[in-house]
């Protein structure tokens, strides 16, 4: 019996994280009726960095990094929180959430030339699925009926893109990083780096931008996207990563961008067209190769 406790205890925080990321992407497209995209990316990341302060100092392991941290500190606070919140948000705000949340998934695409630019050993299969993710995401894009005279659409399109991009380039790093501190204890500051960075990017990029204080959406909106979606989920990812096999706790994540989909048609009424339900099965299905191949 000790055995199956575990296991049932990461099967529930596996679905816990697919629930609060997948249910993120409409969340966010709520906030930005409040305010603008980096404003609120800078918003959340700063109840983010607090409720994760306040969650490793009850664990009590707050500790200052060593100069072995700073690394993958500032790699995973500038790209995979500061680049990620902000080109999500810009993305959200054109492109529907669940729409959204299936092109800013496609990390795992960005990994298969990244992995093998720098010399490490990618399968044919790895390959094929990224192949099969680039389909998907043409499909998704509806290029006979995408309005390519629409600089808009095609920024927020591209944003999200480079959403996974960026995350993409994070995860490299962390898989080549010689860790220290544990990513759970190094998170708080990670998420310190993103909240001064998205800071001084709100300042400049929107100098007019605004968070509508008197809408009660927009603290819904945070609350949810700083203190669950962030280290809460995070957390749990980390503890799912822990107990589960890589492989199996990867293939799970892929729910994240298929609640994506149908939060967003509850929440926020998004249509469900045949280029969004094929393109995300291909997408879903070539980053499944992906993780497949990746892990034998």
């Amino acid at each position: 019996m000790s055995d199956a406790r575990p296991s049932r205890v990461a099967w529930l925080q596996l679905g816990l994280v697919v629930v609060l990321f997948g249910l993120s992407w409409p969340v966010i497209r709520i906030g930005l009726g409040a305010g603008t995209p980096i404003w609120l990316a800078a918003a959340r990341a700063t109840l983010s960095a607090t409720a994760a302060f306040v969650l490793v100092a009850a664990l009590k392991r707050l500790a200052w990094p060593g100069r072995a941290d700073w690394p993958i500190i500032l790699s995973v606070g500038g790209l995979q929180l500061t680049c990620f919140f902000a080109f999500a948000n810009l993305g959200v705000q054109i492109v529907p959430p669940g729409r959204s949340g299936v092109l800013a998934y496609t990390t795992m695409l960005w990994m298969v030339p990244m992995s093998w630019m720098i010399g490490e050993k990618v399968g044919r299969r790895a390959f094929a699925g990224a192949a099969l993710g680039v389909a998907g995401i043409l499909v998704l894009v509806d290029p006979l009926r995408f309005d390519w005279s629409d600089r808009q659409v095609m920024l927020g399109h591209g944003w999200l893109l480079a959403a996974g991009f960026t995350w993409a380039l994070a995860i490299l790093h962390a898989r080549r990083h010689s860790w220290r501190m544990s990513p759970l204890d190094v998170l708080p500051w990670q998420m310190g780096v993103a909240t001064v960075l998205l800071w001084i990017l709100a300042f400049v990029l929107e100098p007019a931008g605004h968070l509508d204080l008197q809408q009660p959406s927009l603290w819904l909106s945070l609350l949810y996207l700083g203190v669950l979606a962030g280290p809460t989920a995070t957390w749990a990812a980390v503890s799912v990563a822990r107990a589960l096999p890589p492989v199996t706790g990867s293939l799970g994540m892929l729910g994240v961008p298929l609640l994506a989909i149908a939060s967003s048609v509850v929440l926020v009424g998004e249509p469900v067209t045949w280029p969004l339900a094929i393109g995300t099965a291909l997408v879903i299905a070539g980053i499944a190769i992906v993780i497949l191949d990746r892990n034998n």
